[in-house]
């Protein structure tokens, strides 16, 4: 596979951004590209894993769960690893069932239809981030999903894969400048690519040296190095951008029930993004935790006018 390394070989004028198509233009040492490394069969096993088995596992919370009562498809005995997939989505619910607020008197029920196509914003697997406290929480976390964890161990071994946030982005959705630094080493982010192009924005930690990459579907990016603890973010979806042998996704030929949703990722982009929390093992109940550190760590995609 080819990679493209970022290192400081052709330092980028200060204060100015430069485009990446399939070209690379290094400001960073430790930021690898990796195009189309991920297979398109493996993309659609994965939104398989991801989007109809984990989503489903109300042990995973969502940017829904502070405001509403998410009614999900069934008990978590069915999430072991091995299970057929789509036997615990989202997407074999009817479309107009309602999650209800928590709160009616600032919040509207929703639709699982209006749920998966617009404010589903990012699923949290293994540790579960705790975005008010900007921190992950002193408890045993989820099992990171086994299958996933195998997949991404042969592709980067020198990550243990421990928390991960699904984003999902339509064309409009934004993710903020930000510095990823809540986990307790500095081992290599992970972050794999499926649907819609995405430009990816990553500048050195002064912020005078800033870099534009298009990320497509497959491709994958790991950040290690300087780049670690960089500034990132993603400005722009690219609308119909999504590869054809994934538009219709979760709909197949293989799996009919999904005919309702034939088209949902055509304007979708689905980036995991993955990182170990810690190096060693924990006693949770015995660890300490730091309330002093007080910046944000980790962003959720942002919707304009989304007020729900």
């Amino acid at each position: 596979m080819q990679a493209l390394l970022l290192s400081r070989s052709k330092p980028c004028p200060v204060g100015k951004q430069r485009a990446l198509a399939d070209s690379c233009y290094l400001i960073l040492i430790g930021l690898i590209v990796y195009p189309s490394l991920i297979p398109a069969e493996v993309q659609r096993r994965l939104l398989d894993q991801l989007l109809h088995r984990d989503l489903a596992n109300p042990t995973h919370k969502t940017n829904l769960h502070l405001h509403y009562y998410v009614p999900y498809p069934m008990s978590t005995a069915g999430f072991e690893v091995g299970a057929n997939s789509s036997d615990t989505s989202f997407f074999l619910t009817e479309q107009q069932d309602r999650l209800e607020p928590k709160n009616p008197a600032l919040h509207k029920p929703i639709t699982i239809k209006q749920m998966l196509e617009k404010k589903l914003r990012w699923v949290t697997l293994g540790g579960q981030y705790d975005w008010t406290a900007k921190m992950y929480p002193n408890e045993v976390p989820p099992a990171f999903p086994q299958d996933i964890s195998t997949l991404l161990r042969g592709l980067f071994p020198t990550v243990d894969a421990q928390a991960a946030i699904v984003n999902f982005y339509s064309p409009g959705d934004t993710l903020s400048m930000h510095r990823d630094v809540s986990e307790e080493c500095d081992r290599d982010l992970i972050s794999i690519s499926i649907g819609c192009d995405g430009l990816f924005v990553i500048g050195n930690e002064t912020g005078t040296e800033l870099a534009t990459i298009r990320l497509r579907s497959g491709d994958a990016v790991l950040m290690g190095a300087d780049s670690r603890f960089a500034w990132h973010g993603v400005p722009k979806i690219l609308s119909d951008t999504c590869p054809k042998r994934l538009g219709d996704w979760p709909a197949s030929e293989e799996q009919s029930e999904f005919d309702g949703w034939a088209g949902w990722m055509q304007n979708k982009r689905i980036n995991l993004n993955v990182r170990q929390m810690r190096s060693q093992p924990h006693q949770y109940a015995d660890l300490e935790v730091d309330n002093r550190r007080s910046s944000p760590r980790m962003y959720e995609p942002e919707r304009a006018g989304d007020k729900t």
